[in-house]
Formats: C-alpha cells, structure tokens, sequence
C-alpha cells in the first residue's frame, strides 16, 4: 500500500494488517467524537452526537446510520445543518461506534424488534416529543431506520433518505453475504479494517488515514462490535425487510414527503434503484442525483448532501 507520512518526523503509517494494535489504539482512541456523549436510556448506553440547540428555530433532524458504520458520518452535515437553524442528533446504534456493546443473548438479541424498541426509548430520554425530520442511510440498521418510521408516520414531518436499499431488486453486499456462513462469518467479523474496506468499496474515493482510524476503532478494542455485526447480519431476513420497505412507502400508504439525496457513484446501490422507488410514490418523493458521491454521500461530500436538505426540509 501507499505509505502516509505521520505526524511525528521520520515515522511511517503502516496500514492496519501489518500495525501494532495497541500503538494504532493509542493514536485514535480520542478522535471521532465530535459533539458526541454518552447518554444512558433504558438498559443501555447511546453515544449521540448533538447539534443546535432545542430551540433551533427550524426544529429537529435525526440522522441515523447504517451498518457496519457510525454516527461519525453525518459530522460535518449536522454541524452545517446546525448553522442553518436545526436541532440535530446523530446516535451510534446500539452495538455499532461508541455505544454500548451488548453480549448478544444479554438483554439485547440484536432483532429489528429490539432496534426499534431501543430507539423509541431513546427518542424519551432525549425529549424528542414533537414530530421531527428523519435522515437515513445504509444497510441493515439503516432499513431499520426505515421500517420504523413505517411504523410511526404520525412521529415524522418528511424523511430524506441517502443511498439505502429500497426495493426487493437492491443487491446485498458480498460482507453481508459473508457474515451468514458460520465460521467464514467469524473471520470476517473480526477484521479491524472491515468498515473502512465497506466504505471505500462503495464509493470513488479512499478515506483519509485520520478518518480511516475512526471506522476502525470500535472493532480495533474489542471483538464486541464484530459480534454485533455478525448478529444483526444473521438476525436480519433482507427480502422481508426489503419488500416491506418497497411496499410501505408506495403512493397508496404512505403520504409524508421523501427526499432521496443519492450518491450516484453508488457500487453497491446504483441510482436506477432510487428511480424504480420514486416510481412507486412519484408524487411524495423527489430525486436529487448527488454528483462524485458514492455509497455514504455524507461522508463523500456532505456539502451537497446540506444543500440537498436545506431545500427540501425548508
């Protein structure tokens, strides 16, 4: 691979396979956190971030991220979105990023069910009583992003949605497949440098050493988030959640406006997915192609991903 300078003189960056744990750890363990804290609701503890402040004129967005990511992502758009007027959250899910790492069988099973039950309980403990504005990206946890709100329309003024699969037809990516085969799932679960490889597979561009350290932090200091992956991914049944998904905000049951801000660089998710769900709803939802961004368009260029927003929620 390509050797960074670091930031001490005469030292060398050395990529994850071949670093030392413990000295890679020591770099990063304080990165990533930008407006971030722990925050304890029900049995567990959320790492949110926070933006703007409750009475931010224009009310309030949650950003939710997808598997095998973090919260970390949406930084820059809800620090701009903040600046624009907008009280805005971004939580890790449970399992994921800094929150808590339940053992799985222990209080949490890592179900849609389970995701959801612990979501509405954090929507109580960070006071979020009035209806807010729903962003969602990716995988996994991301559709369960997206079921939920199915679930609770009356919760919600408009939901935009960043590339996400949408219809039964959206490919499910090689990891996810993976993570399914006893052992080979194992394997590939404990690999530190498996979100940062996920990212820079889905998109034209390849993350920065200093935001690299971020995605791989959670899996660097302990195997717990891994077992979080492997079980969400086993516990998940993709077509189901994929047809209800694709039925559910079709025209004749679903009615709140639906931003799809899609990164059309996409290698997991292609655009042509996007416009077969716009085909279903032509009248609620609206299509904005982002330009250069691939399959995280907030990490990608998260400037245009703003501009995308502040129109449509405005």
């Amino acid at each position: 691979g390509v050797v960074e300078p670091q930031r001490h003189p005469g030292a060398v960056e050395s990529p994850a396979q071949d670093g030392n744990v413990g000295q890679m750890l020591y770099r990063t363990e304080d990165k990533g956190r930008e407006y971030g804290k722990s925050v304890r609701s029900g049995e567990f503890r959320w790492f949110v971030r926070q933006t703007g402040s409750p009475d931010s004129r224009r009310g309030t967005i949650m950003f939710l991220h997808g598997a095998p990511t973090q919260s970390f992502s949406y930084r820059t758009v809800m620090a701009q979105m903040a600046d624009a007027g907008y009280h805005c959250f971004a939580p890790d899910w449970i399992g994921f990023g800094f929150s808590e790492m339940p053992q799985p069988g222990y209080g949490f099973d890592f179900k849609e069910e389970e995701f959801h039950k612990a979501f509405d309980e954090l929507l109580v403990t960070l006071n979020i009583t009035e209806p807010f504005f729903l962003v969602v990206q990716g995988f996994l946890v991301g559709s369960y992003g997206l079921t939920w709100a199915l679930k609770n329309s009356n919760k919600l003024l408009k939901v935009a949605i960043l590339n996400s699969p949408l219809t039964v037809s959206s490919p499910v990516p090689g990891v996810f497949k993976q993570l399914r085969f006893p052992l080979v799932g194992e394997f590939t679960c404990q690999n530190a440098i498996l979100a940062e490889r996920f990212i820079e597979a889905g998109s034209p561009y390849v993350l920065k050493s200093e935001k690299a350290d971020v995605y791989r932090l959670p899996y660097l200091s302990s195997g717990a988030p891994g077992f979080a992956l492997l079980e969400a991914a086993r516990k998940a049944n993709f077509q189901d959640v994929l047809s209800r998904i694709s039925a559910g905000f079709s025209s004749n049951s679903w009615d709140k406006p639906i931003l799809l801000a899609w990164g059309e660089s996409d290698k997991y998710l292609p655009l042509s997915i996007a416009e077969e769900f716009k085909k279903n709803n032509p009248s609620v939802v609206k299509l904005k192609p982002i330009e250069g961004a691939g399959h995280m368009p907030q990490e990608d260029w998260p400037e245009k991903v703003v501009a995308a927003l502040n129109s449509f929620l405005y």
